[in-house]
């Protein structure tokens, strides 16, 4: 019988062997090895495998749920429930900001029923979900009354016959990473990229052999997400991984001109949580944003304000208690003379009283970092290391090669519909390509044949009832603040979220 080693070899090597064993151990002193290191968690591995099932959803229990009076619209959007759905939640191995080995969980939300779109070969959708401030936060919980997002992927997606991927990001949930690398595109698309394959190796168990994996990626995702989606694609792309088609939805893809944006007085609804979580996350992953807090932030906030976001206070509880402001992110006395016409910025009109918000005192932001800032807009090349991690993060430094679709309102007060200007207007000034790359403003106008005219018509009837609801509520602003509170997350996410599932089912 041959072995491929002849005997008298193996024989030498086998003593050899015995002979180094025993020399070990006489220079130990007799005692035994210590063991190697263990080695490090292959990113993208589950942590357990078959993923735990959290609950069952019936279409029935979802029906009951979307026929709730607050969900109605979110009915009509979706339209009546095709498929159960078994929740899963995944927790499996990623990499923190600074390439730190870390776990990071998901929701897996798998369809299952009699109908054909809800067995066999499924279509993946990859969701990224907006900002949380809640370190707890697990969109895989879908009995939360306030994960509206895990319900618009139920009721739109998953209902009707996708699987869903949709991670909570490291630092949230069961994650053991002690911070959220905010609006970072390279940790938040592998941490995107590992979910995926968590999922994949998990779906075979979740779906019990009647779901398989069909071949098609989507890609979409909101807010933060909606950048975290363009990130994942980019990168992606940039890794030979194929997307069937993409879209990214009022993200802060422009990210270096959004900041600069607010530096310069155009505050956004969201600023002072944003700016928290951005500059903390991103002092966290560099180590060069400010030597002390308090060079930046002011002195009733910069004591713990790093490990602030995500945590477990809600956002009213940090107002109240004074660890953040609500809406005043500067001192309403200008940096330097020369700035008083920014502070607050006028322009657009339609914002005058949104950008006012952002200015007062109590304010979160020093006025001398806020001169620093604007100083170094006037340089070549950002020479602040904020404005640097900034300019690192910018997703215009790309195009895409898959269909993709941009979506959002250019009323939105949270996410400045600067960021989809801006994106569309770098992908227009390069060289033609054939590329399918569709951008959906929710507020334009209806063209003719436009495939989403209905959905434009329905989405300003909507921001129509909520302006009169407050009005019949005693309003006297003509519910433009009702408008301003509602648009980001509840008007204009549902609404596009549908219009991906149309640009989806056009890109089979």
């Amino acid at each position: 019988m041959r072995t491929g080693i002849p005997l008298t070899t193996r024989t030498d090597r086998l003593a050899g062997c015995t002979l180094l064993a025993l020399l070990l151990c006489a220079c130990s002193g007799g005692g035994s090895l210590p063991a190697p290191p263990p080695a490090a968690p292959v990113r993208g591995t589950l942590v357990q495998n078959p993923p735990h099932l959290v609950t069952t959803l019936t279409v029935v229990e979802l029906l009951q749920q979307l026929n709730a009076p607050v969900n109605l619209q979110l009915l009509a959007l979706a339209g009546t429930p095709l498929c159960d759905i078994g929740v899963f939640h995944l927790e499996y191995n990623t990499v923190g900001a600074r390439a730190e080995a870390t776990t990071a969980s998901a929701a897996l939300l798998v369809p299952a029923g009699l109908d054909a779109r809800c067995h066999g070969a499924r279509p993946i959708v990859l969701y990224a979900h907006g900002t949380s401030t809640d370190r707890a936060y697990n969109i895989a919980d879908l009995r939360d009354p306030q994960n509206a997002e895990g319900l618009l992927l139920a009721a739109l997606f998953a209902s009707q016959g996708y699987i869903v991927v949709a991670p909570n990001y490291a630092g949230y949930d069961t994650s053991t990473l002690g911070y959220h690398a905010y609006l970072n595109a390279d940790q938040q698309s592998k941490d995107m990229i590992d979910a995926l394959s968590a999922a994949r190796q998990g779906l075979p168990a979740a779906g019990l052999l009647l779901i398989t994996d069909g071949g098609q990626l989507y890609l979409t995702g909101y807010s933060q997400g909606g950048y975290v989606a363009m990130a994942t694609q980019r990168a992606m792309q940039a890794a030979g991984m194929r997307v069937t088609a993409a879209a990214p939805m009022s993200g802060p893809y422009a990210l270096a001109a959004f900041f600069d944006a607010v530096m310069s007085g155009q505050v956004d609804g969201g600023a002072p949580v944003f700016v928290t979580l951005l500059i903390s996350g991103y002092q966290r992953a560099y180590g060069n944003i400010y030597a002390a807090s308090a060079d930046l932030f002011e002195a009733q906030y910069a004591s713990g304000i790093e490990s602030l976001l995500p945590g477990t206070l809600s956002r009213g509880e940090l107002y109240s208690r004074g660890l953040l402001p609500q809406y005043a992110l500067f001192s309403a006395i200008p940096p330097d003379p020369v700035y008083a016409g920014i502070t607050p910025a006028t322009q657009p009109a339609h914002f005058v009283n949104l950008f006012a918000l952002g200015f007062g005192s109590g304010n979160l932001i020093r006025n001398s970092y806020r001169l620093a800032y604007l100083r170094d807009l006037a340089s070549a090349s950002p020479q602040l290391p904020l404005r640097q991690a900034l300019a690192r993060n910018d997703l215009r430094n790309w195009r895409p090669s898959a269909p993709t679709l941009l979506c959002g309102g250019d009323g939105d007060p949270i996410v400045f519909w600067l960021n989809t200007q801006l994106m569309q207007d770098y992908w227009a000034a390069l060289p033609p390509a054939a590329t399918d790359i569709t951008v959906l403003n929710l507020e334009a106008p209806v063209a003719s044949a436009d495939p989403y005219g209905a959905l434009k018509g329905d989405f300003v009837l909507a921001r129509q009832a909520v302006a009169l609801n407050a009005i019949a509520q005693g309003a006297s602003d003509g519910g433009e603040r009702a408008v301003f509170e509602a648009y980001h997350a509840t008007l204009v996410a549902p609404f596009c979220l549908a219009a991906v599932r149309e640009f989806f089912a056009s890109h089979p």
